[in-house]
């Protein structure tokens, strides 16, 4: 969805430096007598079986908070089984999906409303709930044999261990089924549109718009009409149900966020359609046509399945038979002058490293997007983490130097993707593009870029001799760089006079034969690194208001949110602190070195057991503090704040 924003931006008051919890404003009531509450932010969450269609749900209603003009960012999570045992807990899937009038950085450490839709949802997430807060639940779920598959003796909703919420029970499920009588549906099969009743009653609550929704429905089961109009006459259902119950005696407004944004066109996006967008885009900007050599694997299949839909733009893609066979039809694409990617997640790297290394011998651009998963092995497929910033950094036998780029939100992945295909292009070298879980699946609005402000990637390939010989000879030499990027020429095959040898061989420098020398191959491991080094990446900035602050928070990748949302709570509780992230973990930005100096404590939160901690201290000897978790989900904004002003205090 799209919306447009007109007035420019102001900068709002940060979400961030409030509370978790909505703010409650002015009332009213409205014609139907029952009261309107105005709130500045809320945190929903959906959670039920993994077959209960609880991602749809959270998708549809982030869809329409994106057109609203909210600001937003959503955190799904689910399970890795594509159908995990039916009502137990780690067949939980939810969707969470934080809202404002104003600018937010996160999905929110705890939601205000949690919709369970069995009792495995409710027991799963319960913990996160704040007392006070909301509770829908599903009370047709909650009978004797479900209850006791996640360990309940007794019913929650009647042993008092409720009490300290604003606890819904509603019968979903008896509901939707009265409501899809007309349609002669089994009882399975009206069922299924239970989350749509859901979804109904949460429009209800928070006034969201429903036409897309309806929509949506239709063109989403246009093969089955019968199932498309159940699922929006159990929609209407759940939005009539809100208006007329008595359970449910106030709805909430929470205004579009008309002075958070710059002023144009916005839609919301997930970091990897926006990773999508800027392969397209980079393609379309190098004027190269664009080749995926790609295995599916989770959390990178999307891309996969994203480019295929997009061969008007010259995208071709390629399911291969396997992490290898991908990035090694990739680098042939590479060699035949297109801009190649190839996509994974970390125990794909592990495959596809040998060919990574080859594309360094051959020094060939080539864009090798990690979308990092939980690991080691198989590990958390369907969970983040950031742990593969060593293995991109040195995963490779022999001197192998590669630059890596780390996106920091889901919409900045259009733009790390945009500055990746950047140095692979001008430098001739594989480059490393770290996103996440987090990130793929998490969402928040993208201000649609000008045509005419993305950068002009186009490359000029080789097209004669461009070495005399001492005998006055032209010739071809493969090898023969760049002086000021140390870049080698890229000869598409077929061009006349440019044959030359390829392969993982060293070669000599300059002609590109075959070399055994000693001194040749220190040479070129070193003009190698040299190459690497050289990149040009722009400086680090620094966020400090103040100019006294004595700690320094430093972060890479997805931690970008929390992060800033913690020193926003920091700064607002009267503690100076400063703050500055890493887009280039490869080279590093040529100021860190001094940044880092000028601080007294350097605090590292990162998703692993402090990788980047580990470089920086190995670099520029700074005793860094890591603080460190590796349990599949982002930062809470207040768990990372707790850390900062013991940092700041110690």
């Amino acid at each position: 969805m799209t919306s447009q924003v007109s007035s420019p931006a102001e900068q709002a008051e940060p979400a961030d430096q409030q509370g978790e919890r909505g703010l409650a404003g002015e009332r009213g009531t409205p014609d139907g007598g029952k009261e309107v509450r105005r709130l500045d932010r809320v945190i929903i969450r959906f959670a039920g079986d993994s077959g209960d269609g609880m991602q749809l749900t959270g998708d549809r209603f982030t869809s329409e908070t994106a057109s609203f003009g909210n600001d937003l960012s959503t955190l799904p999570n689910f399970p890795a089984e594509i159908r995990a045992p039916a009502g137990t807990l780690p067949g939980v899937s939810s969707f969470q999906l934080h809202f404002a009038d104003h600018d937010i950085l996160t999905p929110g450490d705890a939601p205000d409303v949690l919709v369970a839709m069995n009792p495995a949802a409710l027991k799963a997430n319960l913990g996160d709930v704040p007392r006070g807060a909301d509770i829908i639940v599903n009370t047709d779920e909650f009978t004797k044999r479900p209850m006791a598959k996640v360990g309940y003796e007794r019913s929650p909703l009647e042993d008092g261990s409720l009490d300290a919420y604003q606890v819904h029970p509603v019968p979903l499920t008896t509901l939707t089924i009265e409501a899809l009588k007309e349609f002669g549906l089994s009882r399975k099969e009206a069922e299924r549109s239970k989350n749509m009743f859901a979804l109904g009653l949460l429009s209800w609550m928070y006034h969201r718009p429903t036409e897309n929704t309806e929509k949506f429905l239709r063109q989403k089961f246009a093969k089955k009409p019968q199932i498309a109009e159940a699922n929006v006459a159990a929609f209407r259902a759940g939005w009539n149900f809100g208006e007329t119950t008595e359970d449910f005696a106030v709805s909430y407004e929470v205004a579009p966020a008309s002075t958070a944004f710059p002023s144009g066109t916005y839609r919301n996006i997930s970091g990897n359609l926006a990773l999508s967008y800027g392969l397209i885009a980079a393609s379309r900007q190098a004027d190269l046509p664009l080749f995926l050599g790609s295995y599916p694997i989770t959390p990178a299949s999307d891309i996969l399945h994203e480019l295929s839909k997009h061969k008007n733009f010259g995208v071709r893609t390629f399911q291969a038979e396997d992490e290898i066979a991908g990035i090694g039809a990739a680098l042939g694409a590479a060699f035949g002058g297109a801009l190649a990617v190839t996509t994974t997640s970390g125990p794909g790297v592990a495959l596809k490293s040998e060919t990574i290394g080859l594309a360094v011998s051959l020094e060939l651009p080539l864009l090798v997007i990690d979308i990092q998963r939980g690991g080691p092995s198989t590990g958390l497929p369907t969970k983040t983490e950031q742990a593969d910033l060593l293995q991109a950094m040195y995963g490779r036998n022999g001197e192998a130097p590669v630059p890596i780029v780390a996106p920091k939100t889901p919409a900045d992945c259009f733009d790390a993707t945009l500055d990746a295909a950047r140095i692979a292009l001008t430098y001739r070298t594989p480059v490393f593009v770290l996103s996440d879980g987090y990130l793929a699946n998490g969402s928040e609005p993208w201000r649609v870029p000008e045509v005419d402000d993305l950068p002009d990637l186009r490359v000029q390939f080789a097209t004669g001799p461009n070495h005399t010989t001492e005998d006055g000879t032209e010739v071809f030499w493969p090898y023969k760089r760049d002086p000021l990027t140390l870049a080698r020429p890229w000869a598409v095959p077929g061009t006349p006079g440019l044959e030359h040898r390829i392969g993982g061989i060293e070669k000599q420098d300059g002609s590109g034969n075959i070399s055994y020398d000693p001194a040749n191959h220190d040479h070129m491991v070193r003009v190698r690194q040299a190459k690497v080094d050289g990149v040009e990446v722009g400086e680090l900035t620094v966020d400090d208001p103040t100019g006294d602050a004595r700690t320094l928070v430093l972060g890479w990748g997805s931690t970008y949110g929390p992060i800033t949302a913690a020193v926003r709570r920091v700064r607002r509780a009267g503690d100076r602190i400063a703050q500055a992230h890493l887009r280039h973990l490869n080279p590093f930005p040529a100021n860190l070195g001094a940044v880092l100096a000028a601080y007294d404590k350097v605090v590292v939160p990162e998703m692993n057991l402090g990788q980047l901690a580990t470089l920086i201290r190995a670099k520029y000897l700074v005793d860094t503090r890591s603080f460190t978790q590796v349990r599949g989900l982002p930062f809470k904004a207040e768990q990372l704040a707790t850390a900062l002003k013991e940092a700041i205090d110690d």
